[in-house]
């Protein structure tokens, strides 16, 4: 969930220190944890709202879908798979966003916000 509402992503405790993070907004995986939280914070950060619109568990994946608004007026439909060990451990996660102008959007700034810390070329 947004820091916008209140709310907490379901798996940033249980991230494992490898876990690794791919999104229809990058070029390649994200890899750990630390790396990981930056991403998840620099996203709530763009976002002026957010709006939970399915939570569910099937066996070790949990399923987030969420709409969203982003500060400069687009809007977005986020879902993320959280993978889960049999530890509770989240060695996985991915998040695909949708329509294209916003992924776009979303990625540019996200590039501006990162780069120094995940390195060029990781955004679309």
């Amino acid at each position: 969930m947004s820091a916008n509402n209140g709310g907490r992503h379901p798996f940033l405790d249980d991230l494992t220190a490898d876990a690794e993070l791919t999104s229809t907004v990058l070029r390649r995986a994200v890899s750990g944890r630390e790396n990981i939280k930056k991403l998840i914070a620099a996203v709530d950060s763009l976002y002026k709202s957010q709006t939970p619109t399915f939570f569910g568990t099937v066996e070790n994946r949990s399923l987030l879908q969420y709409a969203a608004e982003l500060g400069n007026g687009k809007t977005l439909c986020g879902v993320a798979i959280i993978e889960r060990n049999p530890d509770g451990g989240v060695p996985r996660v991915s998040v695909t966003f949708s329509p294209i102008d916003s992924v776009m959007s979303l990625a540019a700034r996200l590039g501006s916000l990162l780069e120094q810390d995940l390195g060029p070329d990781v955004f679309l």
